[in-house]
């Protein structure tokens, strides 16, 4: 079973898809519908064969009568769908009637598009004034495809930036707490010689060390997690360490700002006042 690609000796130019081995369709060859075919690689790959050109293949069998066509090219894969199915194997063939030639495709300067189709409007009008030109691009048409990745990535940076911020203000309530209970062990360590370096460590290493220890249990999650997300598409990237590294580096930079703002504050006060009773 084949993937079949109605089109004419303009497509594969206009679509800058590249020729492997053979050659196009041609108006100057006695190319035909029935006679004539171009097949994609993946095609050639599945099949086995190591020249296709100038192949005699059946086509099909009707009422006991067996069709056949030439292999005249072959294309480099192209993608018809989005990333999430496979290439499939792909017949190009020339329209069998008026009816076939259903499709228009145009490449246009990026210049002035409203200019070019307002052109094809009026040349359209010109054979067809009664129906008007219903357009698309098709660079939209693929990034319709992935709207609902989209979607998902917008949700999750979302919820990401609240876990974020909510995760930052536990923070700061804890190290505020834990400045309070230990403000007369700050002044009595400031006393004896404790500098601004080793109040900040005092208070945020144990803080901290929870932080690494979630990055740790979170990143086999999210390696895990983004492997069963990437198995719907036929074709994706490699999932780097670099990445989790960086983003546990960043979740841990967020984490000491935060609590070395308090830590800070912490220090700078005067143990004079801090180590005052009551």
């Amino acid at each position: 079973m084949v993937e079949a690609l109605i089109i004419d000796q303009n497509f594969i130019p206009a679509m800058k898809i590249q020729i492997a081995a053979g050659r196009n369709f041609s108006s100057e060859r006695a190319d035909s519908a029935t006679g004539s075919i171009i097949v994609n690689q993946t095609l050639v790959d599945e099949m086995g064969w190591k020249e296709a050109v100038g192949r005699r293949i059946r086509m099909a069998v009707n009422n006991g009568v067996i069709s056949y066509a030439t292999i005249i090219g072959v294309v480099r894969d192209f993608n018809t769908y989005s990333l999430q199915h496979k290439i499939s194997p792909m017949v190009l063939t020339l329209p069998k009637t008026d009816n076939d030639k259903d499709n228009l495709y145009v490449r246009l300067g990026k210049g002035n598009i409203p200019a070019a189709l307002n052109y094809l409007q009026q040349v359209y009008a010109h054979f067809d004034p009664e129906n008007k030109v219903d357009y698309h691009f098709l660079d939209q048409n693929f990034a319709r495809q992935y709207q609902t990745e989209q979607k998902q990535g917008t949700l999750l940076f979302c919820f990401t930036l609240l876990a974020i911020t909510i995760a930052c203000l536990g923070l700061f309530g804890l190290i505020t707490f834990t400045a309070e209970q230990r403000v007369k062990e700050i002044g009595i360590r400031k006393v004896l010689g404790a500098g601004l370096s080793d109040i900040v460590l005092l208070l945020s290493k144990d803080l901290i060390g929870l932080v690494i220890i979630a990055t740790i249990i979170a990143v086999p999650l999210a390696w895990y997690a983004i492997g069963r997300w990437m198995q719907d598409f036929a074709y994706r990237t490699s999932i780097e360490w670099w990445m989790f590294a960086a983003s546990g580096a960043i979740a841990i930079l967020i984490a000491l700002l935060t609590v070395c703002y308090k830590s800070i504050r912490a220090g700078l006060e005067n143990p004079a006042k801090t180590l005052k009773t009551e």
